[in-house]
């Protein structure tokens, strides 16, 4: 027997259009797959905004002094943000901010975490004081090898970067509050608006003072994006922030116990750009060529590893506060095998579409044919590690949903310790190049070890990652690459593609060529062949879109 209730009226089917916009709310509750897709749609975008800043700093000043200093410009503010926040406000955040609401406290909640920012802007306020006076002896002493009217212009443009690290803590801190809610469209928005700034910045006042301009950009853009952003989102989500100082605050303590670890360690996560610059400032324009082929490299690396690491975050931390151990380990294992999979298919494609697409993208202006070589070369032997920080992203997360901080930073530290004459004997013995090809090294080393503490502490185990499908995708990479590397080579014996042998628009032309029939190649052998190896892994990425 069927009941009515006449008052009540039936629901009707929403249309697919109809549920991607519902996904936009910010007040959407999403599950870990929605989340993800979501955060690598907006991490592409945010990605295509910065290779747009980018090429704008390279039309107006190419690998050059301005690029030089203002690439080596951001590196105090990483460090301050890095040793003072633990390089994550939202991580330590999400963990402790989960286990309040799992337990009914939210109110307790809310005042620790007024405390904790409160505290938190005392801290990193002197901090950013006491660097803005100590900024010329350490861009000396970092980047030794600029010159005296370079290392004066990199100290102007990080005294104008380090008030930033303000907004990005707070707007970290808020932006957990809509973490632990499942609420991430916010946070898909914010980097939009963050790297718009510099380019909005510099259209209006390029002309006026420089490169000034963009380094004024990126402290409006962190105002206006991760921090307004989120602030008003979680106040609309019943936060409301009062200023208190409260030492004995358990929240305070909890937040200082696990977020130490991450503030008094070293991952090589953060430290590989540092040591790249630090070696790089003894070759003219290196430090400017292997940021912009880092640039290039992470957007398809923050798709994959960022977002995936930053949806699934909360997820983990409910299973672990809830006391779910198998389910834990086994999301954890299924996220690393299906991000590691895709890694190892994205590392094949850039490293084989990586020197047409980069010419296509980046030449023009002072921006050189040669540039964009020496460029391609160090991108493509980044891209060989594209799996690897995909998979330690996912299980450095493990370990802070876990509430364990401590374990990860001892690890990454003797890490970083191990890595450093990695460094610098491969920069002596290859130059430049020697740095890309130990950043590779360091991170295989990160991962291995990470992997390897948590199957010892049967947290997770090595034994569930799918090797099988991880050795499909590979085997598809390697023939898809092979091919559409051939056939990129092959246009480039029939153009006669030499620099200087043809002119730049030309070369546009050909570009766009290779970068699309190479596409189109790679695409299409890797499909067949995960296809004909049977894989699974297309036909659930079609499904979970809806496309299948």
């Amino acid at each position: 027997m069927q009941f009515t209730f006449p008052n009540q009226t039936q629901a009707r089917p929403q249309s697919r259009l109809q549920r991607s916009l519902g996904m936009l709310r910010p007040s959407h509750a999403h599950s870990v797959f929605s989340a993800t897709v979501l955060l690598m749609v907006s991490t592409f975008l945010s990605r295509i905004i910065g290779l747009v800043r980018t090429k704008y700093i390279m039309w107006l000043f190419g690998s050059g002094m301005q690029a030089d200093a203002l690439n080596a410009a951001f590196v105090l503010p990483d460090k301050i943000s890095y040793f003072l926040v633990g390089g994550a406000a939202s991580i330590t955040f999400v963990t402790i901010l989960t286990r309040y609401r799992e337990t009914g406290r939210d109110e307790e909640g809310q005042r620790s975490l007024s405390v904790i920012l409160t505290t938190m802007y005392v801290v990193l306020g002197s901090a950013i004081l006491l660097a803005e006076i100590l900024a010329p002896p350490y861009v000396h002493w970092m980047f030794h090898g600029f010159d005296a009217d370079k290392a004066a212009l990199c100290i102007t443009l990080t005294r104008i970067l380090l008030p930033a690290q303000l907004f990005f803590f707070a707007g970290g801190v808020f932006g957990a509050v809509l973490f632990v809610r499942k609420q991430f469209s916010v946070q898909a928005v914010a980097p939009l608006i963050y790297g718009s700034g510099p380019i909005i910045m510099g259209l209006l006042l390029v002309k006026r003072i420089g490169v000034s301009s963009l380094a004024i950009g990126s402290v409006v853009g962190a105002l206006c994006g991760p921090f307004l952003l989120n602030w008003l989102f979680a106040r609309r989500a019943g936060v409301r922030y009062r200023p208190i100082l409260d030492w004995q605050d358990p929240g305070l303590r909890e937040w200082v116990r696990l977020s130490l670890p991450l503030m008094a360690g070293v991952s090589l996560v953060s430290a590989d750009n540092w040591i790249i610059s630090y070696f790089a400032s003894t070759t003219n324009g290196a430090v400017s060529l292997m940021n912009y082929a880092k640039q290039f490299f992470t957007a398809p690396m923050a798709m994959l590893a960022q977002a995936a690491g930053a949806a699934s975050m909360p997820f983990f931390a409910s299973l672990w506060t809830q006391e779910r151990r198998y389910e834990f380990a086994t999301s954890v294992a299924d996220s690393v095998s299906r991000v590691s999979a895709l890694g190892l298919l994205a590392a094949s494609a850039m490293i084989a579409l990586g020197r047409p697409l980069i010419s296509l993208v980046f030449v023009g202006g002072h921006f050189s044919l040669t540039d964009a070589g020496a460029c391609s070369l160090y991108f493509a032997v980044f891209s060989v590690s594209m799996f690897l920080w995909a998979a330690q992203a996912i299980y450095a997360r493990s370990f802070y949903a876990a509430g364990n901080t401590m374990v990860p930073m001892v690890a990454g530290t003797i890490v970083t310790a191990v890595s450093l004459p990695v460094y610098a004997t491969l920069h002596h013995h290859l130059g430049v190049m020697g740095l890309a090809i130990a950043s590779d090294l360091g991170i295989a080393l990160q991962t291995v070890t990470i992997a390897v503490l948590l199957h010892q502490r049967r947290m997770v185990s090595l034994a569930s990652l799918d090797y099988v499908e991880l050795g499909r995708c590979l085997m598809a990479g390697l023939f898809a690459g092979v091919f559409a590397f051939a056939a990129i080579h092959g246009f480039d014996v029939i153009f006669g593609r030499l620099p200087g042998a043809m002119p730049v628009t030309h070369h546009v032309a050909v570009n766009a060529l290779e970068s699309l029939v190479g596409t189109a190649l790679w695409l299409a052998i890797a499909a067949w062949v995960l296809e004909k190896s049977g894989s699974a892994l297309p036909r659930v990425v079609l499904r979970r879109l809806g496309l299948a």
